[in-house]
């Protein structure tokens, strides 16, 4: 992965989960995403090929130059290569998806996109604009409060990892994966399935101890592997 597909984040619509990440310096989108959002389809991958085809058909036939197979986290922790487009491309395929959201949602796009720019200035935005998602899905202050924590002490861990050349992706997972077997006895994914998620953030739904505890074994971690 290229520096510049290194930032990857969750921005928030409606409260629901739109994955970004930042490539040639813009934010691309997750083009499912996007359509699950908009169309309220449970099949959002079978919704966005017959779109593709209904573009093309109708004269946007640069659109798979336009769209870029980017990697993004799935559900299961893990990048997995996905159709992403900048802001330019998700406005000409809002307009194909018949949805009383899609004003709002243009309007929340154009708002997203200049909020990379106010970061790059100012890169306490960023993390104030995370406490206040945080808050307006309705977590307490004390648990956002170990929410950051826990971010800080992981971004820890990973720059302590890629100085030491641990890989991105595969060998990022399999370490975390072994972390959160000593922690609680369950890789990631088994700890998703414990808790009946599906593509929502495993941390995002710990409990106050379990984020405790998952901050103790990154920052051990850490340590040891200093």
């Amino acid at each position: 992965m290229t520096t510049q597909q290194t930032i990857i984040k969750i921005a928030i619509f409606q409260k629901k989960e739109i994955r970004k990440i930042l490539h040639k310096g813009e934010w691309w989108f997750s083009v499912i995403d996007i359509v699950e959002v908009l169309s309220g389809t449970d099949r959002p991958r079978k919704y966005w090929s017959d779109l593709k085809k209904k573009l093309v058909k109708e004269g946007y036939s640069e659109l798979s130059e336009k769209i870029g197979q980017l990697k993004l986290t799935s559900v299961d922790g893990k990048k997995y290569t996905t159709d992403c487009a900048d802001t330019e491309t998700i406005f000409r395929i809002i307009q194909a998806i018949p949805s009383p959201k899609a004003e709002p949602f243009k309007r929340w796009l154009a708002r997203v996109g200049y909020e990379r720019i106010q970061e790059i200035e100012n890169p306490e935005l960023a993390t104030k604009r995370t406490r206040a998602i945080y808050k307006a899905k309705g977590y307490s202050d004390a648990w956002i409060e170990k929410r950051m924590r826990g971010i800080e002490v992981r971004e820890t861990l990973t720059n302590e990892w890629k100085n030491r050349n641990v890989k991105e992706g595969q060998e990022y997972a399999i370490l975390t994966a072994e972390i959160s077997k000593a922690t609680f006895g369950m890789t990631p994914r088994q700890y998703q399935k414990f808790k009946g998620l599906k593509r929502e953030n495993l941390r995002d739904h710990m409990n106050d101890l379990e984020l405790i505890f998952t901050m103790l074994g990154e920052a051990s971690t850490t340590e040891i592997a200093q």
